[in-house]
């Protein structure tokens, strides 16, 4: 792979090449546009493809197309954000190059697990640039549960994902749920002075969750100020 900007040629591993601007990558890529981990090249036999990570938000480019998966061929330009590299000596087969790899089925999966997803993924969907997911103990903080039912959530999802046992089993998740376009990158959200809400009533970071505006002194429930939300039903009565 030859790096158009620099004019150095770095050789693929047998196996996974990993490609990225953080330190223990395969291939480092010197580009605030590249996210630490951005993109594998996989080798199997004489096939070549490249997997986007799905951790930046500038993706990753086959001759000036957005890809998720793509088989290469010798001579193809593969952009990691902005960051242009030209793969060559990759044997010609009989394989077409537009059909994207099909990416695995995604599992059925319950509202609390979606949750447990996007909590786990947001640290690393909140910046162009990969961090680690988030732990136990902090999904547990944000959705407001005991830290050993996330555990058991996250159980059940290694176990739908086929995640297997090992080290940075957490990130490999995060890493497949993102890849298969489960939980995406969201906008930078424009947090308003003096921690109000926004005025779409919508919570920074949170897809379709709205906070409810209230004027000073209600009950939200539609009643004047300082009159409990029963009142109307007690007086009724009374009458």
């Amino acid at each position: 792979m030859r790096i158009e900007d620099s004019g150095l040629v770095m050789p693929l591993r047998p196996d996974v090449t990993t490609v990225g601007r953080g330190r223990g990558v395969d291939i480092r890529l010197d580009d605030p546009s590249v996210s630490r981990l951005h993109a594998e090249i996989v080798r199997r036999g004489p096939y070549v493809y490249v997997v986007d990570m799905g951790l930046s938000r500038n993706g990753t480019r086959v001759n000036g197309r957005p890809i998720a998966r793509r088989v290469l061929e010798d001579g193809d330009v593969v952009s990691f954000g902005t960051a242009r590299c030209r793969l060559g000596g990759i044997p010609r087969e009989e394989v077409d190059p537009d059909v994207e790899l099909r990416r695995a089925v995604a599992p059925e999966l319950t509202r609390r697990e979606v949750d447990v997803l996007t909590s786990l993924c947001r640290p690393a969907l909140s910046d162009e640039a990969f961090v680690a997911p988030a732990t136990a103990r902090d999904i547990a903080g944000e959705l407001v549960v005991t830290e050993a039912a996330v555990k058991q959530h996250l159980l059940r999802l290694y176990q739908k994902f086929r995640i297997p046992e090992g080290a940075n089993r957490r990130t490999r998740l995060a890493n497949e749920v993102i890849a298969m376009g489960l939980v995406r990158p969201l906008p930078p959200v424009h947090v308003p002075q003096q921690g109000r809400p926004p005025m779409d009533g919508r919570v920074p970071g949170v897809r379709g969750t709205t906070t409810e505006t209230r004027r000073p002194g209600t009950t939200g429930h539609g009643h004047g100020p300082g009159r409990p939300a029963h009142s109307t039903a007690a007086g009724r009565r009374a009458s």
